[in-house]
């Protein structure tokens, strides 16, 4: 190859990087991808002074899996410091804004191997399962925690994918003898470490009063997303939500408050069309009280005498309040509903008797035994729900996990675990 013909490959390389940073910094990017523009050039040759490390590779649109472990986040960086790692400056920007961590954009996977090779983090901590985790998995000189973004009786909460963790740490007993279950060749009884639910203790949903005397009670109904597949789609939007809806406005013994899950329609154009019909029919009558609900997740369970959702982690949410659920089933036979204590305790509404929803949840209002039967299932499913407890728990549990991976690190050094 000649002299100019390299010359010319390098102008090419250079023209497109260029053209590469200059798309990712412009508007048109796509926000579900992530844009890469890193700290990477400042890092080089530094150390970080951090213990802990969040991974957080997802752009925007998840958000909302990092946003309310934060506070539990700035507990455990007053005793191990920790820093949170993107690998998009606009989630970035975001997560910088909403608390007081360090935040990091790193780009290249060789200025990640370069700060983890110069510096003493112990641990990493991961929210989900996001396929884009296995960059900083790769590392063993860290343990590494996974933490999920809430608990739930969905299949998708008991993954082989737990298997890639040192450890994960859990909700509650549940947790583990739902993985215990379903993760095969896996010691979840090892593994898993029950810490209660810190985002609990920031959520302003423990030890809420019951809603004050009105005309009508409240519904909330609250369900989830579609689903990235067939399997885990437990979404009530398309099958149920339009006529529980319509059926409830229509009785005039509610106010319904619907909240819809922020990656609604998001797979499918089909739940994006029934999402917002269902947001047109509780706007239509502003003079009954009904609305679509976009504040905090304790503003709604305030207000709210009875909670309808589908199968997911809002259920375990609104458990400590004590008040009325109806699950909704999955409509179809692909998304499977384990028989747990919790699905075998709450009432539950089919697709094809979605308009009686009415008459399901004035009983499920007035039952005194369903009340006795799900603070049973508190301990079982959430450990502790004292203000408070859980984040003890999770920075107690963060401690251990650095102190172990300090003892290995000193045996290895010594070469006990040489052969």
């Amino acid at each position: 190859m000649s002299g100019r013909t390299i010359l010319g490959s390098a102008r090419v390389r250079q023209l497109q990087r260029w053209g590469i940073n200059r798309l990712r910094r412009s508007r048109f990017f796509p926000v579900t991808v992530p844009d890469k523009l890193g700290d990477d050039d400042r890092l080089a040759g530094t150390t970080l002074r951090h213990s802990v490390l969040v991974y957080f590779p997802d752009t925007q649109e998840s958000l909302y899996q990092i946003e309310p472990w934060l506070a539990a986040f700035e507990a455990l960086d007053a005793r191990l410091p920790v820093v949170v790692v993107c690998q998009d400056s606009r989630t970035a920007a975001r997560l910088r804004a909403a608390s007081t961590l360090e935040v990091l954009t790193i780009a290249r996977y060789g200025r990640l191997d370069d700060l983890l090779g110069r510096s003493d983090v112990k641990l990493a901590l991961y929210v989900s399962h996001s396929a884009r985790n296995f960059e900083c998995l790769r590392f063993t000189s860290m343990v590494h925690v996974y933490l999920g973004h809430g608990d739930s009786d969905k299949g998708v909460s008991a993954s082989n994918q737990v298997k890639a963790y040192d450890y994960c740490f859990v909700a509650g007993r549940a947790a583990v003898d739902r993985i215990a279950r379903n993760v095969h060749s896996y010691d979840a009884a090892a593994r898993c470490v029950t810490i209660g639910q810190p985002q609990l203790d920031v959520s302003g949903v423990l030890g809420l009063p019951a809603p004050g005397a009105a005309d009508r009670p409240t519904i909330l109904y609250a369900p989830t997303w579609e689903g990235a597949q067939p399997s885990v789609a437990y979404s009530s939007v398309l099958s149920h939500g339009e006529t529980m809806v319509r059926a409830l406005v229509k009785s005039g013994h509610w106010r319904v408050l619907y909240r819809p899950h922020p990656l609604t329609g998001v797979t499918s154009p089909d739940y994006a069309r029934a999402d917002e019909r269902i947001r047109a029919l509780v706007e239509a009558d502003p003079g009954g009280g009904h609305r679509v609900d976009t504040g905090t997740l304790a503003e709604a369970f305030a207000e709210a005498s009875l909670l309808l959702s589908d199968v997911s982690g809002v259920v375990l949410n609104w458990l400590p309040t004590g008040r009325p659920i109806v699950l909704t089933q999955p409509h179809g036979d692909q998304a499977r509903v384990a028989r747990t204590p919790l699905t075998l305790v709450l009432p539950s509404i089919p697709a094809q008797d979605a308009a009686d929803i009415d008459a399901v949840a004035r009983a499920a209002l007035t039952d005194e035994d369903g009340r006795a039967q799900r603070a049973e299932l508190i301990e079982y499913y959430l450990t502790d729900v004292t203000p408070g407890a859980a984040t003890a728990r999770f920075v107690r549990a963060c401690e251990d996990a650095a102190r172990e991976r300090d003892a290995a690190i000193a045996a290895l050094d010594r070469g006990d675990r040489l052969p």
